[in-house]
């Protein structure tokens, strides 16, 4: 017996209470109900039941009540994808797109695939026959019985022996079959015609290859690599908003609040991503995180275009609408306009103007509303007013008026449909967009007549129908017109405040005659959007702006301190903006892009209809328009543009040559006498003029004319107080 008590138990037991420790000191865990405990998370900060809300047990209500059930928001039997019949074929093109690609990316490589087989051929060889051989002599048990000889136990020894001549015994026999059934294939094969012995060779070469693959080298290339981003979570979404450094969002924190109540719904999937919903904590308004997108970006690691903050105001200010795409939304394929090849447009019902941040359509209704598109350069304005007088052209009862004041073109594939069209910003075509929008004004006019005698019964809202569009002896039919950079009419020293007045009473009173303007610019301010125009267009549209006041001149007062703020997108986010006045919330839209050689197709897809329809009119007649009104003297505003700032001072020969070079049809034949003449009824003289004979290259001083008695003149003749052709 050990003399040690270190090696007696009982001793140790009489020296140590054990029960005490057992009972009192040791805290025994129930593992069990610790998990359910953790699961449910019932601590006092959480309160009872409560849980993460996108674990399982957040999906469940917490109990059943009448009133619950009548309140509970029905989830739709066929899902979105499904009762879409454009995302349906958005699904369906994608998959066949999908197979194709692989298709062809894996056909193109068949004979790498071919080589790798018929290297890899001995190696699936030598593999099969091991294999079979290990089968055949139960090579499998070998080392269970050298392990019985290594423990001397002879009688599990003499049985596994017995047990392997069993096996070794049946699997001969088998194995005897087995190769007189090659034999014979093989002699079949012998006796085949070429084409089957070569038939069975590839498929034996590949059927070896492919089993003597290497599980780290695949023998088919990958056709499409696959960068899905990681869920989004309720712990990633806290930690990202904590790392905003707002105010309230980090002193709740620091107060031991752990975001668990902040989601009054479960993180969702929702069309290409995630969608959170969000109660910020300590009264923070959600529109403090909207302004700080790039860095919630930056926290929730990924891309800016990614990433889509939006206020929930319809709840109340501090609701915020996370949605996470999988992709960045400015460089998603973006979806084919569906009028882009087949259909028309009723201007009266929405048509597709682009799509939102989760693929969804958004949709455009130019009827009963006038509309803004303020951006800075190069961000999609012109794109987007050019979608919509193309929706416009696609219904054949509408007139077009398209007035390109940039001067590049952009509107050119509307002239072909258009009844009116202008490009540039020279002082004739400032005149003919004067001269046509006194037209338009005059037409507006006719309408509320046209409206004002027509019975109750026929319109009894006092207003254009779809009804009477279509009824031609009323000629109510819809007119779109659109200007892009609104701004060069506006502060025309000349016309600016004609065209305001004209633009201003179209934006009020022109929706319910069924005349809608669409106004672009680049300088959203209010000298390029007179405020008398911004306050009554309900239609907005806004891509990226860089203040506060011109988010708010292009989609209206307030909205920027509501959340809604057009400076969040970068300079990548072409074609993305809001559109506001649509529906009762601003959207973010991106605008289908229509290139230049695109927009011809669909334009003379437009005019095909209006020829049928009997509808072109206008300047795609070729009925030009008389500016004669507008202009009411032309030679002081010819002169204006032959004396240019670089060469304010011109002899009188050269002067008629030129404006003979500029109107043959007007001055040809005129000499430097009757130019004198005419000028002097503007009470313009000419004087001494400094410059170079052309034919000796010598200078002298010569009767000429002055470009600033011009522009005085003008002054005058505008004003009605100067020259005695204003008496």
């Amino acid at each position: 017996m050990s003399t040690n008590p270190h090696d007696d138990p009982d001793r140790d037991r009489e020296r140590v209470d054990w029960d005490r420790y057992e009972h009192e000191v040791a805290d025994v865990v129930d593992l069990d109900a610790e998990r359910e405990r953790r699961q449910t998370d019932t601590d006092e900060d959480s309160g009872p039941g409560r849980s993460m809300v996108d674990s399982v047990a957040a999906q469940r209500r917490p109990r059943f009540t009448l009133t619950g059930i009548r309140e509970a928001q029905r989830r739709p039997i066929v899902p979105g994808w499904l009762r879409s019949r454009a995302e349906l074929a958005a699904n369906a093109g994608w998959a066949a797109g999908f197979a194709l690609h692989a298709l062809l990316y894996h056909l193109i490589r068949a004979p790498k695939y071919a080589a790798k087989m018929v290297v890899r051929a001995p190696r699936g060889l030598f593999r099969a026959l091991g294999g079979y051989f290990r089968w055949l002599f139960d090579l499998e048990g070998e080392p269970v019985r050298q392990a019985t000889v290594r423990s001397e136990d002879a009688d599990a020894y003499l049985k596994l022996s017995r047990q392997r001549d069993r096996r070794v015994r049946w699997r001969g026999l088998t194995a005897l079959f087995t190769l007189a059934a090659l034999l014979v294939s093989a002699g079949a094969v012998y006796l085949a015609p070429d084409w089957a012995q070569w038939t069975v060779l590839a498929l034996t070469v590949a059927v070896l290859g492919v089993y003597g693959t290497p599980a780290d080298k695949p023998l088919l290339d990958t056709a499409v690599v696959r960068t899905s981003a990681a869920p989004l979570t309720s712990d990633v979404v806290i930690a990202a908003l904590a790392a905003l450094g707002i105010k309230g969002i980090t002193q709740a924190i620091a107060r031991g609040d752990t975001g668990k109540r902040w989601f009054p719904a479960p993180i969702t999937r929702e069309g290409g991503g995630w969608r959170a919903d969000v109660e910020l904590p300590g009264a923070t308004p959600a529109a403090v995180v909207v302004d700080k997108r790039e860095e919630l970006a930056a926290a929730l690691a990924r891309p800016l275009g990614c990433v889509w903050p939006e206020v929930n105001a319809e709840v109340h200010p501090g609701r915020l609408i996370l949605f996470v795409a999988d992709k960045d939304m400015s460089k998603a394929k973006q979806a084919t306009w569906p009028l882009l090849k087949t259909g028309r447009v009723d201007l009266f019902a929405p048509f597709a103007f682009g799509t939102d941040p989760r693929g969804r359509l958004v949709t455009l209704t130019l009827m009963f509303a006038s509309m803004i598109i303020g951006s800075v350069p190069r961000m999609g304005k012109t794109f987007a007013l050019r979608l919509a007088l193309l929706a416009a052209a696609l219904d054949p009862r509408a007139w077009v008026y398209a007035f390109d004041l940039k001067g590049t073109g952009d509107l050119s594939p509307l002239e072909q449909v258009a009844h009116r069209y202008r490009a540039g910003d020279d002082e004739e075509d400032i005149a003919y967009g004067v001269a046509a929008m006194r037209e338009l004004h005059a037409e507006m006019r006719r309408r509320t007549k046209v409206i004002r005698e027509l019975p109750k019964d026929l319109c009894p809202e006092n207003k254009v129908t779809p009804e009477l569009a279509n009824v031609k002896r009323y000629g109510l039919h819809p007119i779109v017109a659109g200007c892009d950079e609104c701004q060069v009419w506006f502060e025309h020293p000349r016309y600016g405040a004609e065209l305001v007045d004209i633009c201003t009473d179209l934006v009020k009173r022109g929706p319910a005659t069924g005349i809608t303007l669409i106004l672009a610019t680049q300088r959203p301010d209010a000298d390029s959007i007179p405020p008398a125009i911004s306050a009554n267009a309900i239609l907005r549209f806004c891509p990226k702006v860089m203040g506060w006041r011109e988010n708010d001149m292009v989609l209206g007062n307030g909205l920027h301190g509501n959340g809604i703020k057009a400076t969040m997108f970068s300079r990548r986010d072409r074609g993305i903006g809001y559109l506001a006045g649509e529906g009762d919330d601003p959207v973010i839209a991106r605008t289908f892009r229509i290139d230049n050689p695109t927009a011809e197709q669909v334009a003379r897809r437009a005019r095909t209809l209006r020829e049928a329809a009997g509808t072109i009119t206008g300047h795609a007649a070729g009925h030009m328009v008389d500016t004669a009104a507008v202009r009411r003297d032309t030679l002081l505003d010819d002169l204006a543009v032959i004396l240019t700032d670089s060469e304010p001072k011109l002899w009188t020969e050269i002067v008629v040559e030129r404006l003979a070079g500029l109107r043959p049809d007007v001055y040809a034949g005129m000499t430097r006498e009757q130019l004198t003449a005419a000028l002097k009824v503007w009470d313009v003289s000419t004087g001494q003029v400094w410059g170079t004979d052309p034919d000796t290259s010598k200078g002298a001083n010569r009767r000429g004319i002055d470009r600033k008695d011009i522009l005085k003149a003008i002054t005058k003749r505008d004003r009605g107080t100067g020259g005695r052709a204003a008496s």
